[in-house]
Parts: C-alpha cells; sequence; structure tokens
C-alpha cells in the first residue's frame, strides 16, 4: 500500500468516527443535554489534514497541477469541509459538518478507488492558480449555503407544523440561520465574480477551448445569487424564497463545475 492511500484511508476513518460523533451529539440535545463538538471538530480536522497529504500528492505533479473530475471533487469537499470547521470555532455550524462529511468522504472515496492518468494539467501560473482557488473557494462558500438553506427549510417546516421546539435544541434560532446563509452567499458572490473576472483574463477562444457551456452557466448562477442578495436587501427576501433562489443558483453551478467537467471528460474524452 502506498503512503498516499494509507494516508487516504486514514482520512476517511477519521471522518466516519467524527460523523458519528456528531451524530451522537444530535441524540444528546434532542434528550436537552450540551455535549461538547470539540473531539469530533478535532478528529475531522486530523482526517482533512490526512485528505490534505493525500491530494498533494496525486494532483501535484512535475507537469502542474492535475484536476480531473475526481480530484477537483476531492478538493472541493476538502475546502468546504475546511471552511465548516473554521467557521464552527465562532458560529454553531457543527451540524452542517454531518451533512459536509459524507459528501467529502465519498468524494475522497472516489478518487482513491479510481485512480486516473493525469490530465487537464494546469501549469504553474500564479495568477492562473489564483483564478482556480477562487472558483474552488466560492463553490465551497455556496455548497455550504445550499445545505444552509436545506437546514433552514426544515426549520420553516418544522415552525409550520408546530414543531419548534424539537429543532431549537438541534439548530440555532431561525434569524441567526437566516443571517449566516446570507453571509456565505455575500462571500461566495464576491468571490464567484473575482473568479469569472480573472477568468476571462484566459479565455482566448471559448469554443476552441470547450468552455462555452461553463462560462455561460456560471453568469447563469453569478446573475441568481446577485438577484437574491439585491432581493434581500430591497424587498426583506427570506424564509422560503430565499431557499429556492439558493438551490436554484447551486444547482445551476453545480452543473458549470462539474456537469461540464463530466462531459467534456468522460462523455466526450476531451481535456480542457
Amino acid at each position: 500500500m502506498s503512503a498516499s492511500l494509507g494516508f487516504g484511508i486514514t482520512a476517511l476513518i477519521a471522518y466516519a468516527i467524527a460523523a458519528l460523533l456528531l451524530w451522537r451529539r444530535i441524540g444528546l440535545l434532542r434528550a436537552g443535554e450540551s455535549p461538547s463538538k470539540r473531539a469530533a471538530m478535532a478528529i475531522a480536522f486530523l482526517g482533512a489534514v490526512l485528505h490534505a497529504g493525500t491530494l498533494a500528492s496525486c494532483a501535484c505533479i512535475d507537469e502542474g497541477l492535475d484536476l480531473g473530475v475526481l480530484k477537483a471533487l476531492s478538493l472541493s469537499g476538502l475546502v468546504t469541509l475546511l471552511l465548516v470547521l473554521a467557521s464552527s470555532l465562532r458560529q454553531p455550524l457543527e451540524n452542517l459538518a454531518l451533512a459536509v462529511l459524507p459528501l467529502t468522504m465519498l468524494a475522497l472515496g472516489a478518487q482513491l478507488a479510481w485512480p486516473t492518468a493525469p490530465r487537464n494539467l494546469v501549469g504553474t501560473q500564479p495568477a492562473l492558480e489564483a483564478h482556480i482557488l477562487l472558483s474552488v473557494l466560492a463553490y465551497s462558500l455556496f455548497t455550504l449555503a445550499a445545505l444552509q438553506a436545506l437546514l433552514l427549510a426544515r426549520q420553516h417546516r418544522a415552525l409550520h407544523e408546530r414543531r419548534p421546539l424539537a429543532m431549537s435544541r438541534i439548530l440555532p434560532p431561525l434569524e441567526l440561520m437566516e443571517t449566516l446563509l446570507f453571509r456565505f452567499i455575500g462571500a461566495g458572490f464576491i468571490l464567484l465574480t473575482l473568479a469569472l473576472a480573472s477568468g476571462f483574463m484566459y479565455l482566448e477562444d471559448i469554443f476552441a477551448q470547450h468552455l462555452v457551456h461553463k462560462t455561460v452557466l456560471s453568469i447563469v448562477s453569478w446573475a441568481v445569487f446577485g438577484a437574491l442578495l439585491l432581493g434581500r436587501l430591497f424587498m426583506g427576501w427570506r424564509g422560503r424564497t430565499a431557499v429556492r433562489w439558493t438551490l436554484s443558483g447551486f444547482g445551476v453551478l453545480l452543473l458549470a463545475y462539474f456537469g461540464s467537467k463530466i462531459v467534456l471528460e468522460w462523455v466526450l474524452g476531451i481535456s480542457h
């Protein structure tokens, strides 16, 4: 077994333990207790460090940065988890980790199970690497926003069904949940704007570079999130309206980031 595979498997085990601890914590919260989240967060962070080492050994090669579909998914999962862990130090976001951990495990597990030859190599141009970093951070923040929107929808449903007490023991107050949602969206919108602006610097022939679908869908997603922020600012959008717009924008962004990548690489066999 290679060191990279060993680190990856150990990371998966750490993620699984952290998820089990968080799931147990929810049970204790429902029972009215106040268990600590530190052990679960620390184990999840250990898994993230091992995950980063595994990904670096596979994606960072002499010819450049290898960002095939599975490695890109693995990187996005890792960054999303790290954002949750960092945010949970100051905000009650540990329940988001319970949603992010399984997704990150799936992405890392797929990377380990189906290793691929290097393709879509990115050279060592600092500006291009900055564009990639901005794109990954933007996608990760919108992933958190989508998960936050799903939790918010569940809170609204519990309130509608007159079961607010059960949810209040697990999730923060509704107003705080909405505030956190729009913080994720606002930060993600800024990063997506910068990613799009920097991406146009490298856009020479949108058709020859096979970027037309990705570019158009990214702009559509940017417009959806921009409209949501304007609606929040000028018309006070919240609740189910915010949830619907958030999930719609994320769905388009998901198609832009990974839908087009999967079609090009796996269906058409084109490196881009």
